[in-house]
């Protein structure tokens, strides 16, 4: 299979530059009950402060907070080229007003959000109304407007088969959707590389049909491993052309960061 092939070739991409690409593709979140304005503006801080404590190490792609948090990651990342990812929609379940959501898409990108990640309503997905959901995506992408990079999380783990997966993807893709998202990290279902390579699967459809590029985003990604997996599934999949930040991002918190820090510098890292 797409997954055991590679698993057999993963070891060309154990290497510096693969880490540092890794950590580049990084939208680096932080989502915690307890995130405050303060711990916020210190998470940013640190992210800004990677290239000069570890020389050589590229900024992260973005950091992600939620809504109300993106003015103060804004500043923080002032004069750098790092984004503000905001998750919206009701995250992590959707399960609100579309009113609710539409209003909470439009607030983040007016407070400055570059990227706006938002879920699609797995449980209108499971009883297949399509229709309706591609409505609401359809919406939710207009509030985000041209200008913002806009990624739908289908939160493949609830899905049940790999047809689920693709039609998920496929309906996020023409709703919208910059990126396809595995899932939200919140639920108990992570990525796996079997939903993975269907994302990739449909991204290369479209990409077929249409000439237009669609990227993919791996959330709940913890390990060096596995980050070097999926590195490689996509490399293998989609091609050369979609290892960039542009196209490939990783959604981790804490964990993956200080394993890829750690990867390249040496030592145990428990920088954030």
């Amino acid at each position: 299979s797409v997954v055991a092939k590679a698993r057999a070739e993963m070891d060309r991409n154990r290497n510096e530059e693969v880490y540092r690409f890794c950590f580049s593709a990084l939208d680096l979140t932080t989502l915690s009950g307890s995130d405050s304005v303060r711990s916020v503006a210190e998470f940013v801080k640190k992210a800004v402060d990677v290239p000069v404590r570890f020389p050589g190490m590229p900024n992260v792609a973005t950091v992600c907070v939620y809504p109300s948090f993106v003015d103060i990651a804004g500043l923080g990342v002032e004069g750098t080229n790092i984004g503000v990812t905001s998750v919206a929609g009701g995250f992590p379940a959707a399960q609100t007003y579309l009113e609710v959501k539409m209003l909470e898409v439009a607030m983040a990108v007016e407070n400055g959000a570059d990227e706006i990640d938002v879920v699609m309503n797995a449980g209108e997905m499971v009883e297949g109304e399509f229709d309706r959901l591609a409505n609401d995506l359809e919406l939710l992408c207009r509030e985000a407007g041209q200008e913002v990079t806009f990624k739908v999380i289908i939160e493949s783990g609830m899905l049940e088969t790999p047809e689920d997966v693709y039609r998920a993807s496929m309906l996020a893709i023409l709703s919208g959707a910059d990126f396809v998202k595995t899932s939200t990290g919140k639920s108990a279902y992570g990525a796996t590389p079997k939903s993975a390579m269907v994302i990739c699967n449909a991204i290369k459809d479209y990409y077929l049909q249409t000439g237009i590029n669609v990227g993919i985003k791996l959330g709940g990604i913890r390990t060096v491993d596995d980050a070097v997996l999926y590195y490689t599934i996509v490399e293998n999949m989609l091609g050369r052309e979609w290892l960039t930040p542009s196209l490939f991002r990783f959604g981790a918190s804490a964990p993956l960061a200080n394993a890829l820090l750690s990867a390249v510098t040496g030592g145990t890292q428990s920088y954030f």
